[in-house]
């Protein structure tokens, strides 16, 4: 060791000798393909980098300034940037002052002395990045000058050069430079207006966009629209100069500034599109620069939360953009391989302006809505309809298809045009327009679903069904097929049974095509037609069943593999449709040839993993229990699945080489910060599938899943932060309930294997705070309210065990989920203040807002839960939380928040009784005010609320109780009070007067109010309260109360009434125990009451209610 030490320190010491070439071996073997000789020579590197880092800094320089090498100039600018990167390698801060002075001075003179252009931009990267980090605290004050000096000068190579800074320091430290707004102003003024070298123009166009998205005030960003006409001229002269490429990167620029700061370009707006729709009607262009001139006019549209409503503003160039687009959509060839494909995806014929055009008029349609997209629809596609072209007739059925997500509320208005316009289309002489007529069907049966179904199933299903007999064209058949899965997925039982004979026989003739195309999309269609009619499937069962099993036994080729992973699909749903005691001979055979394909080796492009992952679990929700002894079998392979790695590459994001790769629909690319990782799409998604799997075994099996928890649960814990893909996150979240359910589940019926509920409190120490970190840094608001839903579950299975800095962290994060939900508010509020806000964007705030209430939902919910199993220790925590919920009562917040703080009251003065007594002061005036709120949910919360305070209130309620009276009193006489929406208010408020009659009776005037109360007896509507009342009316009765029973007992025939309606409604508006009582207090009353007033009580009863009750009472 030490021999080899010593070698080490002689080899650093020739290295950075006074001999240079030792060192350029060195970075010429860093640069080697060969991996031995390179990972030696990084070695080395790092060796001097720790002993001597002013040496190694000042050797790189010189290589930098005067190696004749090209390849050694470019890697000592690409080590010296690495090494002034502020990351763990960070050198600065170690070298002398005297190194770090000179460094600088031979980075500026190479600047001015380097002919190589990118080995010139290497060294404008190297400056940025040193700057960066220094330039704030004054480490450079040479640099600012010297850029300025740079740009006037009369060398384009320096202008070039320190634009390319700026523009990198403006995204770097832009606060650093915005004192210098005005000289940077004037420079890039000048540069836009008089530069003839593109180069320069464009180095400039980078650094003002850089810079102007960099400026937080929209002041300083006016100061910068004089600029807006130079900027559009240098990318219109590029264009005219034919130096296209210069175009192109032009238009990303601007790409990017209509993506984060659109409103800068608003003043201008209508010149600035106005030129962009020219560049993509020019046909003399290259596509490429056509497409991306649209995709700058997209992205404005898109750009919804900063310049809200904007495009909408602009009509003509709407329709001049959906004809741009319609007209792209017409570039496709009726190539011959598009009809004898083997597969649905084929797409032969279609070019890029094709599917860049499709793409956009679906973006196009989703950003700016129904009501601007739906008239310029309506006035184009007609013409494009009654055309003799084939294309013209195709591009409009793509087109529909296309807006048809987007504008889905007005198309929904106008569905008779828009179904007969597809209909139209399914006798069209050309097979491609009749494929893309059933496309658009199946499009709309998602998009427009269920009123399509409702409305059209007449005209849709037999029109479907005369397309799957075009033998003639395989591919119009398979899409006729999968067509009826869309059309299906969004319709009920009775809606679809009575085609059910004409479809099924279909299907199945189309199982024995030839073309697998077909018999894949029969399979598919087959499943969800299953899915859709549930137990109205049993009676083609055995029809169907033997050539479903015949598929998966004999396509067993390579080739056959998707057909065989479609019959296991069709099977297990068919068998979920109709049920255990139909399908269980068959679901034994079945998981026979499944275990068998499960010890199979398979490939893994194989899509059979997922389809049997997925089939496995139906045929588990469909057997229940008897699924257990086959758990052995799958749950291996599945774990496997869900412990997939991603199949992650990360790049540099301005490596060019990988965004060539980027049309491969298996990858994903997202880009973050400087990297560009990509992703295996198919990994995810086996991934996703597998978690969501196990979470419906946990489900299906409850206490039977106990065996497989501890191999489960540190497989998807660790998946709550899965940042790749959303579904596995949520499939992780909705499992950690179910997981906890199955081991409390196991431990009460002695399943268990000898285990206590030490292991309950182990799994929950384990589950709940991964859950509220996940909560911490999950950034999508519906997965958020998915975590809080899972927390809650949690808390309702294994609360009494969590400890307290437990439910501190649960209440820690309810704060700040309080706090994140707020500012978001804020924001859509401050958006509704944008110059263009209009009422397409008032509809999508609406729909953004209530995905928010769901999120409030969720902590009413959870603090219910903590009050309810915490009591009144939980109550210094409510305590801490009253600063975020007292906000929550306001006038000005929605009646959903309204009625989840009263709710969270009303659960604390329940739960916690006199300890809660010390809130009245400040919550009841709030109650009694939104007794009478304009919502009848928020009612309905604040009458329960009085009634559990009447309750438990003694004397601090005792002042309030006429208040309370009178409100109660607006409550149950309003007019419309028993109308289906006000009902439980009703109920409440009935339950609530009753609790002032029982705890307050000595405050109120018994004879008039009791008697009221037994007036709106029974309640219906809250079953819940309804027993609850008429316990309390049937205690009343028994003690003989004088108040119920009136003078002279002239309030008994009210009272038998109430009992006989409650008794014939069977168990809903009694416990088993009052109705008994009810009884028994009948009968007494037969026996004690004199026969004409018992004679007048019953005829004062419906007859079918006089029956009733003369079965019961004689039983």
């Amino acid at each position: 060791m030490a021999e080899s030490t010593q070698l080490q320190q002689a080899q650093l010491a020739t290295i950075l000798g006074p001999d240079p070439a030792p060192f350029e071996t060195l970075i010429s073997h860093l640069m080697a393909s060969a991996n031995e000789q390179r990972s030696q020579a990084e070695l080395l590197f790092n060796l001097c980098k720790q002993t001597d880092p002013d040496s190694l800094s000042l050797k790189l320089a010189h290589l930098l300034q005067f190696s004749p090498a090209q390849e050694a100039r470019a890697m000592s600018a690409i080590l010296l940037r690495k090494q002034l990167t502020r990351d763990d390698s960070y050198l600065w801060p170690r070298l002398s002052p005297n190194t770090q002075s000179t460094l600088k001075s031979i980075l500026l003179s190479c600047i001015q002395r380097e002919e190589v252009k990118s080995i010139s931009k290497k060294l404008c990267d190297t400056i940025s990045e040193l700057a960066s980090g220094i330039l704030p605290d004054n480490g450079w004050p040479e640099l600012l000058p010297f850029m300025f000096q740079c740009v006037s000068s009369d060398s384009p190579k320096l202008q070039e050069s320190a634009f390319l800074i700026f523009a990198q320091l403006s995204q770097y430290i832009g606060d650093s430079l915005v004192p210098y707004i005005k000289e940077l102003h004037t420079v890039f003024l000048q540069c836009l207006s008089s530069s003839t070298n593109s180069d320069v123009k464009i180095a400039a166009l980078n650094a003002v966009i850089n810079f102007i998205q960099c400026l937080t005030s929209s002041g300083d960003r006016d100061r910068f629209q004089d600029l807006l006409p130079a900027m559009m001229r240098t990318l219109m002269e590029s264009l005219n100069n034919g130096n296209e490429a210069t175009a192109q990167e032009a238009l990303e620029l601007f790409i990017e500034l209509a993506g984060t700061e659109p409103r800068f370009l608003r003043r201008q707006i209508v010149e600035v599109v106005g030129s962009m729709l020219q560049i993509a009607e020019a046909e003399s262009l290259e596509e490429g620069t056509r497409h991306l001139a649209i995709e700058f006019v997209i992205t404005l549209a898109e750009a919804r939360e900063r310049a809200p409503g904007m495009m909408r503003k602009l009509p003509q160039f709407i329709s001049r953009l959906f004809a741009i687009l319609m007209n792209m959509v017409l570039d496709i060839e009726d190539d011959p391989s598009w009809h004898t494909a083997e597969t649905e995806d084929e797409d032969a014929g279609e070019s890029g302006n094709y599917s860049v055009g499709q793409e956009c008029l679906d973006r196009l349609a989703i950003s700016l809505g129904g009501n601007t997209i739906v008239p310029v629809a309506s006035e184009q596609l007609p013409a494009y309809l009654a055309a003799p072209e084939w294309q013209k007739h195709h591009a409009a059925l793509i087109a529909l298809a296309q807006i048809a997500e987007g504008c889905s509320k007005v198309m929904i208005k106008n569905l008779e045009q828009v179904v007969a316009m597809v209909l139209n289309s399914f006798q069209d002489p050309h097979p491609r327009v009749r494929w893309a007529a059933i496309n658009a069907i199946g499009q709309l049966s998602t998009d427009l679903g269920p009123d399509l179904q409702v409305q059209y199933h007449q005209r849709v299903l037999p029109a479907l069904a005369s397309a799957m007999d075009d033998f003639q064209n395989p591919r119009v058949q398979a899409h006729a097929a999968s067509a009826v899965l869309n059309f299906s997925e969004n319709c009920t039982p009775d809606i679809l049974t009575p085609y059910l004979d004409g479809i099924v026989s279909k299907l199945l003739v189309l199982l024995q095509n030839g073309k697998q195309m077909v018999q894949e999309g029969a399979l598919t269609a087959l499943a969800s037609v299953a899915d859709s009619s549930q137990e109205h499937f049993q009676k083609y069962y055995d029809a169907v069943m033997p050539y479903l099993k015949a598929i998966l036994v004999n396509a067993t080729d390579k080739s056959n593999r998707m057909l065989r992973a479609k019959s296991m699909e069709c099977i297990s749903l068919v068998g979920m449709a109709v049920g255990k005691e139909k399908f269980r001979d068959d679901a034994k055979q079945v998981m026979e040839v499944l275990m068998s394909l499960q010890g199979s080796q398979m490939e893994t492009d194989d899509p059979t993993t997922s389809y049997m992952l997925q089939a496995w679990a139906r045929l588990c929700k469909c057997l229940g229990q008897d699924f257990l002894p086959y758990m052995s079998v799958v749950m291996p392979p599945l774990l496997q699945s869900a412990q997939l790695k991603p199949d992650v590459t990360i790049t540099s994001a301005d490596d060019n080489s990988a965004v060539d790769d980027s049309d491969d629909d298996s990858m994903e690319t997202i880009t973050l910060g400087d990297k560009r990782i990509g992703i295996k799409t198919s990994v995810l998604e086996e991934k996703a599938t597998a978690c969501n799997m196990l979470c419906c075994y946990a489900d299906e099996l409850k206490e039977g899943f106990f065996p497989w928890i501890d191999q489960v649960a540190p497989t998807l814990v660790p998946l709550l932060k899965f940042y790749f893909h959303e579904e596995v996150r949520k499939a992780a979240v909705s499992a950690m309930p179910e997981l906890l359910l199955s081991a409390k589940l196991a431990i009460e019926k002695g399943l268990a294997q000898g285990r206590n509920e030490t292991y309950i409190k182990q799994l929950s120490d384990y589950i709940v705070p991964a859950l509220v970190e996940a909560l911490h840094k999950e950034p999508d608001t519906e997965i958020c309210a998915n975590i809080l839903d899972a927390i809650n579950e949690c808390i309702q299975i294994s609360g009494p065990l969590l400890d307290e800095s437990q439910v501190r962290s649960i209440v820690e994060e309810i704060k700040q989920v309080i706090t994140a939900s707020s500012s978001r508010k804020r924001e859509r509020a401050e958006r509704t203040q944008a110059e263009d806000f209009d009422d397409e964007e008032r509809e999508l705030i609406k729909e953004e807002n209530e995905q928010e209430e769901e999120v409030f939902d969720q902590v009413g919910e959870i603090l219910g839960t903590l009050i309810k199993t915490f009591k009144a220790s939980f109550l210094p925590f409510f305590d801490e939380l009253a600063t975020y919920l007292t906000p929550m009562w306001g006038k000005d917040k929605t009646p959903e928040e309204r009625r989840i703080a009263i709710c969270i009251f009303d659960d604390v003065a329940e739960q916690c009784r006199e300890a809660a007594l010390k809130y009245y002061d400040t919550f009841l005036p709030f109650l009694l005010e939104a007794c009478n709120d304009e919502s009848p949910d928020v009612r309905q919360a604040a009458v329960y609320g009085l009634g559990v305070c009447a309750e438990f209130g003694g004397t601090v309620i005792k002042p309030l109780i006429s208040v309370a009276l009178s409100r109660l009193n607006v409550v149950i006489q309003h007019p419309n009070a028993l109308q289906p929406d006000n009902i439980m208010a009703y109920d409440n408020a009935v339950s609530a007067l009753g609790k002032i009659c029982q705890y307050h009776r000595d405050s109120i005037d018994a004879a008039r109010v009791i008697p009221a109360w037994l007036n709106c007896l029974p309640i219906k509507g809250d079953l819940i309260e309804a027993k609850v009342v008429h316990d309390q009316l049937c205690s009343m009765v028994e003690r003989s109360d004088g108040d119920i029973l009136g003078p002279n007992n002239q309030y008994l025939s009210k009272i038998v009434q109430v009992f006989a309606e409650v008794l014939c409604a069977g168990k809903e508006l009694a416990t088993k125990q009052t109705a008994s009582r009810m009884i028994n207090l009948l009968k007494q009353l037969q026996q004690t009451l004199p026969p004409q007033t018992l004679a007048s009580t019953w005829s004062s009863l419906q007859p079918q209610q006089q029956l009733a009750l003369q079965s019961i009472l004689s039983s």
